[in-house]
């Protein structure tokens, strides 16, 4: 990759073009899972994408090129205006709460119809993501990187911009938190709780949260498979069993456009 990077910041297009486009995977991941929403996370991921391109320039090679992308990424995500998802200020007790109502929805169905496959899948990646939002923007980049994405500690306090120390309290306050929560409620980490995904399929529907015919997490495409979770038995391997994210083609092909169109400029440091 460094040698791409050079010749993306000797003002090669072509490998400009290609860098930025093995990057929007990983940026888009990121973004996602700190903003919640697809679509919130493309508007995000373009806009990441830019500030990497545009600031290419003063990438010196003091730290590993992806630990730059990162910082990029993250500052850009952490002082963004809050986006959709966010704005709904969610908290662990509020989401045990619309869980509760789903199981109570469940229970009063008449008829136990098998759940579609791709909607119990849904339910999973939606369910998963509001867990995260749950934390605030100091935690959530924390566990994140921490533990879903495995960066160590030293790399991703660079990435943040706060000490080793900060950022391991943070880390360790962040998986307490969400340990607690799926200990208690999430049938996928602990099988004494009534909470199943399949049985959340009903509420998520009829509420509005889920859309039968299009489903905003189980049909993203991906490049990996997804591992089943009900054999998860770890809190933090429930989230590192998300789909390995890539951007909807219809984004890449936004990206390719504006490469194109001269909008991406490699500025000198």
């Amino acid at each position: 990759m460094d040698e791409l990077v050079g010749r993306a910041q000797a003002g090669e297009a072509a490998a400009l073009s290609e860098l930025l486009v093995g990057l929007q995977d990983r940026v888009y991941g990121l973004a996602l899972r700190m903003l919640g929403d697809p679509t919130d996370a493309e508007d995000a991921t373009q806009e990441i994408l830019l500030k990497i391109a545009n600031g290419l320039g003063s990438y010196r090679g003091e730290s590993a090129f992806t630990t730059w992308v990162y910082r990029v990424a993250s500052n850009y995500l952490l002082t963004t205006r809050q986006r959709r998802a966010e704005r709904m200020e969610l908290s662990f007790e509020a989401l045990s709460g619309v869980l509760e109502q789903g199981l109570g929805f469940a229970a009063a169905q008449e008829e136990d119809d098998p759940v579609n496959a791709l909607l119990e899948e849904e339910v999973k990646l939606g369910c998963t993501h509001s867990m995260l939002l749950c934390l605030d923007r100091e935690h959530r980049p924390a566990f994140v990187l921490g533990e879903v994405l495995e960066v160590n500690s030293t790399e991703a306090a660079a990435i943040l911009g706060i000490a080793a120390a900060t950022f391991r309290k943070r880390l360790s306050r962040a998986r307490a938190r969400l340990r607690a929560f799926m200990t208690r409620r999430c049938g996928l980490v602990n099988q004494a709780c009534a909470c199943r995904c399949a049985r959340q399929v009903p509420f998520a529907l009829h509420i509005g949260l889920v859309d039968r015919e299009h489903p905003r997490f189980a049909a993203h495409p991906v490049r990996e498979r997804v591992r089943e979770l009900e054999r998860l038995e770890a809190t933090t391997a429930v989230f590192r069993s998300h789909p390995e994210w890539a951007v909807p083609e219809r984004f890449a092909t936004r990206v390719r456009e504006l490469i194109d169109s001269g909008k991406f400029v490699v500025l000198s440091g």
